[in-house]
């Protein structure tokens, strides 16, 4: 885990501010003040790209879906497969909630 160099009282408490967070309005206003509008797209296109792997496309498809290069592509599968199953969890959260909403 490479995010193990940046462990720390710091890390954990920008952590625990996000966790606080309770609505997508609040997120999005917290992330406008915190990343720049190219790091908030890479994040996102990062978690479409997921999504869209774990729904079986293929590179091509996700390419044209998400404009994210095959080396983002890569990336994000390599961290599926070889991962903390962080976007696993994630997306498998989101499948439930949906469920229950649906």
């Amino acid at each position: 885990m490479q995010i193990e160099k940046l462990r720390g009282e710091g890390l954990d408490e920008f952590f625990r501010g996000v966790l606080t967070m309770k609505s997508i309005e609040e997120c999005y206003d917290f992330f406008d003040d915190v990343c720049t509008v190219n790091e908030i797209q890479a994040l996102s296109q990062r978690f479409q790209v997921a999504k869209m792997l774990r729904s079986g496309h293929t590179y091509s498809k996700i390419e044209a879906a998400t404009g994210a290069s095959t080396a983002t592509i890569s990336r994000v599968k390599r961290s599926l497969n070889w991962g903390n199953d962080s976007y696993e969890l994630v997306l498998g959260r989101l499948d439930e909630e949906d469920k229950t909403k649906g």
